[in-house]
C-alpha cells in the first residue's frame, strides 16, 4: 500500500527527520491560501498522484508569488499526467501540494528494502538524486551502492559514515536522518522508503525534499492509522474496494485477470503469463485474512472490468487460506454476475481436489490443469 508524498514526509518528520512546509490542495484558491500559512521566499506546485516521474512530465512547478501558486494549480487541477511509471491513459491530477522551496547545495537519492538474503533493511545510495535520477541508474547500474543496515549501534554508525562518505554524503546529521529513517522503515511495517532528493541545503541542513512509502498491506491490522492515510493517496476506485476487502489488487492494462494467494505466486504468475505473449490485467495478491466473500468481492471486480476477456487462477492451498475458501469466493461472484468469462486454473495445496469440485459442481465456467505452464498456455490461447 503507497502513501502519497506529504503523507509520507509527515511520517518521516515524526522521527526527527526536517521537511518542507507544505499543504495539500484541491482547488486553486486553496492553494493560493495555503502560502499565508508558511513563510516563504518561493514556492513549489507538485501533482499528486500515484506515481513518480512527475517533474519531467511538467508535474512539478515554480512559484515566486502566492498568485502564481493559484495559477498554476488552475492548469494542473483536472488535467492528466502521463509519466513513465503510469499506463497511455495517465493519471488525473485531484489534488496540489504547495510547499516552500528550498535552496538546495546538493541532492542524493537513498532508499531503504528489504535485503531478499538477509531480510534485513538494505540501504541503496546514490550521489546522483533529483528527477533524472532513474534515467541515468537505467543507463549505469553503477548509479547505486548498496549498505546492508544494520540497528545502530557504535559500530553500524562508523560502517554508514564510511560507506556514505564514499558517495558523498557527510556529517553526523546525516548518519542521524538516516537511521531515523531505518526506525521508520522497521516500526512501520514499510517495504519501501525512497527519499529522492535528500537534499544538502545551502545552511547545511539535511531535508526530505521527497518522498513515497509502500507498506506491507499484510501488516495493517498492526497500523489502523494507515487506512485513513491510505485514504489521502488518489487510487483507482476499484483497487480501495479491494483494500477493503482483504484483498492487494493494482490495475494493469491487459486482458487476463490474474487469481493468485499471495504475492510471491503472484509476482511468479504475471511473469510466466507475460514470458508466455500474455498481457496481465492486474496483479492480486488473496491476503490471509480473507474469507470467501471477501475473495468474491475480488473477482466481482475482475468481472467488471470489460477489458479482462479471461481469468487465470493460480492458487495453492496452505496456512489460512484453503483451496475450497478461495473457490466458493469466485462460485459467489460468478452466481452475481451475467459476465461469465472462462476461468483456467491451476489449483494444488490444501483441500485442492473439493475446491476443483466446488467448481466444477457449481457450474462455473473452468478449465483446470495439473501444471500452471499448461494452464497459462491455455489463457494466452483464448485471450488472442
Amino acid at each position: 500500500m503507497f502513501l502519497s508524498e506529504q503523507v509520507s514526509k509527515e511520517l518521516l518528520s515524526q522521527y526527527g527527520l526536517l521537511i518542507p512546509e507544505g499543504r495539500t490542495a484541491k482547488t486553486p484558491e486553496l492553494a493560493e491560501a495555503a502560502c499565508k500559512e508558511f513563510n516563504a521566499k518561493r514556492y513549489v506546485v507538485k501533482a499528486l498522484i500515484p506515481a513518480g516521474g512527475r517533474g519531467l512530465a511538467g508535474g512539478v512547478k515554480f512559484a515566486a508569488t502566492p498568485s502564481s501558486v493559484r495559477e498554476i494549480a488552475e492548469n494542473l487541477l483536472g488535467s492528466t499526467l502521463v509519466t513513465e511509471q503510469t499506463n497511455e491513459g495517465g493519471e488525473r491530477v485531484d489534488a496540489v501540494y504547495v510547499e516552500a522551496a528550498i535552496d538546495i547545495a546538493k541532492d542524493y537519492f537513498i532508499a531503504i528494502a528489504l535485503d531478499p538474503g538477509t531480510g534485513s533493511p538494505l540501504l541503496l545510495a546514490s550521489s546522483d538524486g533529483g528527477v533524472e535520477f532513474e534515467q541515468r541508474s537505467r543507463m549505469d547500474e553503477g548509479t547505486v551502492r548498496t549498505h546492508l543496515l544494520a540497528p545502530e549501534s557504535d559500530e553500524s554508525r562508523a560502517a554508514l559514515e564510511g560507506f556514505l562518505k564514499e558517495i558523498g554524503i557527510e556529517g553526523t546529521t546525516a548518519i542521524d536522518s538516516i537511521f531515523a529513517a531505518r526506525r521508520a522503515f522497521c516500526e512501520n511495517d514499510m517495504t519501501l522508503l525512497e527519499i529522492n532528493p535528500f537534499a544538502r541545503t545551502a545552511t547545511g541542513d539535511w531535508m526530505v525534499i521527497d518522498a513515497k512509502v509502500l507498506l506491507d498491506g499484510n501488516t495493517i491490522f498492526r497500523h489502523p492509522e494507515f487506512e485513513t492515510m491510505a485514504a489521502d493517496l488518489s487510487r483507482p476506485e476499484s483497487e480501495l474496494e479491494a483494500q477493503k476487502n482483504n484483498i492487494n489488487l493494482v490495475k494493469l492494462t491487459g486482458n487476463v485477470g490474474v487469481v493468485a494467494n499471495g504475492a510471491g505466486l503472484g509476482l511468479a504468475t504475471h511473469d510466466m503469463l507475460v514470458d508466455a505473449g500474455g498481457d496481465p490485467a492486474n496483479f492480486m495478491d488473496i491476503r490471509t485474512t480473507a474469507k470467501s466473500f471477501d475473495v468474491a468481492k475480488g473477482v466481482e471486480l475482475l468481472l467488471g472490468d470489460p477489458n479482462v476477456k479471461v481469468i487465470l487462477l493460480n492458487v495453492h492451498g496452505g496456512g489460512m487460506t484453503a483451496a475450497d475458501t478461495v473457490a466458493e469466493g469466485i462460485n459467489f461472484a460468478y452466481s452475481r454476475s451475467e459476465r461469465q468469462l472462462p476461468v483456467i486454473a491451476h489449483i494444488s495445496g490444501q483441500n485442492a481436489e473439493w475446491g476443483i469440485r466446488i467448481l466444477r459442481d457449481r457450474k462455473v465456467p473452468v478449465e483446470t490443469f495439473d501444471t500452471i505452464s499448461d494452464a497459462v498456455s491455455r489463457v494466452v490461447e483464448i485471450a488472442r
